[in-house]
């Protein structure tokens, strides 16, 4: 039998309130610590109205995570694409302004994807691979920043742009979740430098 389309999801402002919220929760409290009664309490909305819209806390969390994951590739395209700064500078400038966004939540907030990655990720396909796929979307981000600095000889030219993206997202998560247990700043800085201190060709040190 031929499968069925799938139905548009279902857009209001109490469908994205519930994402709004979600994110902000499920980011501080992970997803087992989070009823589906407490997130409709919070948006305002009848325990019915989550199952209308999601079908299931699963199917929401996709969602949450995808809502997520569009949020922050604007803030990375906001600030690495920024020509006022030169592109190594620019990832400073995106771990200054994180490192700030954790301090405003007394670190009791981290990385969504990071944090379900860690609660979820062996036990359920579908928000793994969400998961992945917006891990590398932001990979993906980073090494175009790169390859700039590369063209613009701030890194070697054999630099493997591809292989230290991946190497600042490693690292910046476990920055993150050491931050949160720290309650600190200072795990988010020290990988931060440590990640320059790699980067930088021998000409871009010549004042």
């Amino acid at each position: 039998m031929a499968s069925q389309p799938k139905a548009p999801k279902k857009t209001t402002g109490r469908r994205d309130e519930l994402l709004r919220i979600g994110v902000a929760t499920l980011t501080e409290k992970g997803f087992h610590n989070t009823s589906i009664d407490e997130l409709a309490l919070a948006a305002g909305v009848p325990k019915g109205s989550f199952a209308y819209y999601f079908g299931s806390k699963d199917a929401y969390t996709v969602e949450v995570i995808e809502t997520y994951g569009q949020y922050f590739v604007k803030k990375l395209d906001r600030i690495l694409t920024n020509q006022e700064f030169k592109p190594l500078d620019r990832l400073k400038v995106f771990a200054d302004e994180a490192a700030h966004g954790m301090e405003k939540y007394s670190f009791r907030r981290g990385c969504l994807v990071g944090s379900l990655a860690q609660e979820l990720g062996a036990l359920d396909d579908r928000i793994r691979s969400v998961l992945l796929e917006t891990l590398q979307t932001w990979q993906g981000r980073i090494r175009t920043c790169l390859d700039e600095a590369k063209a613009a000889g701030d890194l070697l030219p054999d630099a493997d742009t591809p292989e230290l993206a991946r190497l600042f997202w490693y690292t910046w998560e476990g920055a993150v979740l050491a931050a949160k247990l720290e309650r600190s700043r200072a795990p988010l800085d020290i990988v931060s430098e440590a990640f320059q201190r790699q980067l930088f060709s021998p000409a871009s040190n010549k004042g």
